[in-house]
């Protein structure tokens, strides 16, 4: 029976001492240098290691400061909540609420609805669109990109045509819809696990194929049914919970 690839070996031996408790939750694990030096291999090799285990959610990769054994309350997890109702950005919103500095930029540009987009927007397509691209930060550091888009027949003669411009910049959609008397519910959300692309994975500063949540994004007018705004999101897995509901309190 062949012997397994290098790096399986690698991740197997930390496997077992994180699993055992050798190796405890925040522990500061070797350089992909050091790992190349003790096992006698490149620091490629030792990447791929960490990228195994990152993917099974043993350890946790943080820019420029190396890989930790990763707990079930790391600090470095965030929580996406709903927040339908927030007059502020949801995203600072639930980043100030956990310890961290949101931040975000953006680039808005007018754009032709391509078949995908125009199906989830029940538009024709090539029908104009205010398109939106986004990098989400916690403490400058990448952790989500987006895509926004939404119809120019719905806010093209509307003072919130540019979501990042004008009095009510970056609120978040359902805040900014109710400027133009439309009530959106609950999105709906389409949510998969998958590897993340070579792009997605420059723009989070992650390894290429480490695993992100996909999800697809759609708000409603509940008035009307229409489709408002939809929005592709990316969040890396290794740092994103996304809970759904709220326990009641007691």
């Amino acid at each position: 029976m062949a012997a397994p690839a290098p790096y399986l070996a690698i991740a197997e031996a930390l496997r077992e001492r994180i699993t055992n408790g050798e190796l405890t939750p925040g522990t500061r694990l070797p350089s992909v240098a050091e790992l190349g030096r003790e096992y006698g291999v490149s620091p490629s090799v030792g990447a791929r290691a960490y990228s195994v285990l990152a993917q099974d959610g043993l350890v946790i990769s943080r820019h420029g400061a190396g890989h930790y054994v990763r707990g079930p309350e790391s600090a470095e997890l965030l929580v996406r909540r709903h927040r339908r109702l927030s007059e502020d950005s949801p995203f600072a919103q639930g980043a100030a609420e956990q310890g961290t500095e949101g931040t975000w930029r953006h680039e808005s540009v007018t754009a032709a609805a391509d078949a995908r987009t125009a199906v989830r927007l029940a538009v024709d397509e090539g029908a104009p669109v205010m398109r939106t691209e986004y990098v989400y930060l916690a403490d400058g550091q990448p952790v989500q990109l987006a895509t926004s888009w939404e119809p120019m027949a719905v806010t093209g003669q509307s003072m919130i045509v540019l979501p990042e411009a004008g009095p009510y910049a970056g609120v978040g959609v359902a805040a900014r819809m109710r400027v133009i008397g439309i009530e959106v519910g609950e999105p709906v959300e389409r949510v998969r696990a998958r590897s993340a692309t070579r792009s997605e994975a420059q723009q989070l500063s992650m390894n290429p194929a480490a695993p992100v949540l996909a999800i697809e994004r759609t708000y409603y007018d509940q008035a009307t049914g229409r489709a408002v705004e939809t929005a592709d999101i990316v969040m890396r897995g290794d740092r994103w919970v996304s809970v759904y509901g709220q326990a009641p309190r007691v």
